[in-house]
């Protein structure tokens, strides 16, 4: 139970205090990390990687462009950047530790290792000057953080002039029957998944529950206004399962 004087947000479906949620946060990450990018493969059929280079896409990065990766986990992003880029720097931030430590395990990062850095960070307090990054991204991971608003922010603090912010995020279904029968595969099939592969149900039920919860499209593109970033827009991805949306420091 919390106390009417504390501030509150949502962890799933749960009403927690803002200052136990950013712990409540790693400890799911940090229970699912060793199976996080085989669960990824697993709940979306693969999907999430067309996604991801639809981000890479409408990015288009160029050679020498620096960028954060927020959230940035076990690297997908990053890696999918500097190949794209040719020769770049990324630096991939999260705040679950063990997440990082898998990312630096895979194939990629040992290749790519003296273009990259992996820091433990909050996406709501970067560790990082202003005006410092080409690049701004965050996939699959705004929707965790205690107050997006503040990450948005903080985001638009980091960019250098002219910068890019794109967050790859699930989103919501404009079709009411659509939405039912994904909920009932979010609900239904995704927790049991996280048991049977990760030994993790309670984990994978609160990451549905956490996509159940954040704004549609057009209210998170409302977000990114408010941020201070012009020419804001997005795009939906497998008719709204996931979306991009994009803007910039002018």
């Amino acid at each position: 139970m919390t106390d009417k004087s504390d501030p509150t947000t949502h962890f799933g479906f749960e009403t927690v205090r803002e200052d136990e949620k950013a712990g409540r946060v790693q400890g799911v990450f940090s229970s699912v990390a060793s199976k996080y990018d085989i669960m990824n493969d697993v709940m979306s059929g693969g999907v999430h990687r067309i996604w991801k280079d639809a981000m890479m896409d409408w990015l288009a990065p160029r050679p020498g462009q620096r960028l954060l990766d927020v959230a940035g986990g076990t690297g997908d992003i990053s890696f999918r950047f500097l190949k794209r880029a040719g020769r770049g720097h990324a630096t991939v931030l999260d705040i679950t530790e063990s997440m990082l430590v898998e990312g630096r395990k895979r194939a990629e990062a040992e290749r790519m290792s003296d273009s990259l850095d992996w820091v433990v960070g909050d996406a709501m307090a970067l560790p990082f000057e202003a005006n410092t990054f080409d690049v701004y991204t965050i996939s699959f991971g705004i929707r965790n953080v205690t107050r997006p608003q503040d990450a948005l922010a903080e985001a638009y603090r980091v960019l250098k002039p002219g910068g890019r912010l794109m967050v790859l995020e699930f989103s919501q279904l404009p079709n009411p029957m659509m939405q039912a029968a994904y909920d009932a595969y979010s609900f239904n099939v995704i927790p049991r998944m996280g048991q049977m592969i990760a030994g993790d149900r309670d984990s994978y039920q609160y990451l549905v529950e956490s996509i159940r919860n954040f704004p549609d499209q057009d209210t998170f593109l409302g977000m990114v206004d408010d941020a201070g970033f012009g020419n804001t827009k997005y795009r939906n991805l497998t008719m709204g399962v996931a979306a991009l949306h994009s803007g910039w420091k002018l």
